[in-house]
């Protein structure tokens, strides 16, 4: 189903055109809004878990602003990537939506809940932080040199995204063979701006700031914070707080999985997404912002 979704484009009211797919069935729910990692683009999607997802919900995955097919300048702060989602929703008719963030993908869904709580009815953390955590300013050498690579090689993405163990790395392999099933109409590669712009953005955001942690209380919606329990991109401690922080959210943790584990574990995650986010049938109308 995704391996085949159609890159669509639309043009936005802040002279964007992003490129977007569509997949999934179509009900009186709110669509599923999925915010992508570093440097992800409409490719970097397990296809097994938007299948998934999409056999009960309507999924939407997009490249931000100046990533893979999408035109302009990528944002350099994560309100400034909340914003262009806005900008992405706006243009495609799409005023509330769940929202999925995955790493630096739930950074701008959380300053997408708190920039415009109406448009976000639930949300689904996965391995991402709070603003101003501790331990989140900037990443670790080891993965720097890997995520940040020109050109990343297959053991460079199983240690940044799989835990190292025999299971996990077998699992990222499978990964990877479902990542290049889609052999037509692929999206872009990230350009090096838009990667520094990324990082810069990401980097500003994990600047300890005690301000910055008051806010996420603020972030009414229900949540489901979901890790790995050895991920080297985001540490665990930075998930637990945030879960801790949050006043409607639940926690989840994949043993023997790193940043990746929705990956690794596609087929339950999935279950435990569509089962949380079924229970929004019965959510209150989020307040006007």
């Amino acid at each position: 189903m995704y391996i085949d979704a159609p890159n669509l484009m639309v043009d936005a009211a802040n002279g964007v055109r992003y490129a977007y797919r569509r997949c999934g069935r179509s009900s009186s729910e709110p669509p599923l809004l999925m915010l992508s990692h570093f440097r992800g683009t409409l490719d970097s999607w397990d296809p097994a878990l938007v299948n998934a997802l999409a056999a009960e919900r309507d999924v939407i995955t997009f490249d931000h602003a100046g990533v893979g097919l999408s035109s302009g300048t990528t944002p350099r702060t994560i309100d400034g990537t909340a914003a262009d989602a806005l900008a992405f929703m706006a243009a495609i008719g799409v005023s509330h939506a769940d929202v999925l963030g995955f790493s630096m993908g739930g950074y701008a869904a959380q300053a997408l809940a708190l920039l415009r709580p109406a448009a976000v009815r639930r949300l689904i953390l996965v391995a991402t932080a709070p603003r101003g955590g501790p331990g989140i300013h900037g990443w670790p050498d080891d993965v720097f040199d890997r995520a940040n690579a020109e050109e990343p090689k297959l053991g460079d993405y199983l240690y940044t995204f799989f835990s190292h163990t025999e299971a996990s790395q077998r699992s990222g392999l499978e990964f990877l063979g479902r990542y290049i099933e889609r052999e037509h109409d692929r999206d872009r590669p990230v350009t090096r701006a838009a990667m520094e712009a990324q990082y810069e953005a990401m980097v500003e955001w994990g600047v300890p700031d005690a301000g910055a942690l008051s806010r996420v209380p603020e972030i009414a919606q229900p949540a489901l914070v979901v890790l790995g329990d050895r991920d080297l991109v985001t540490p665990a401690r930075a998930s637990y707080l945030l879960a801790g922080l949050l006043p409607d959210a639940r926690v989840r943790v994949y043993p023997d999985a790193g940043h990746g584990f929705l990956f690794q574990h596609h087929e339950e995650f999935a279950r435990e997404a569509l089962g949380f986010l079924a229970e929004g049938s019965q959510d209150r109308p989020t307040p006007v912002d």
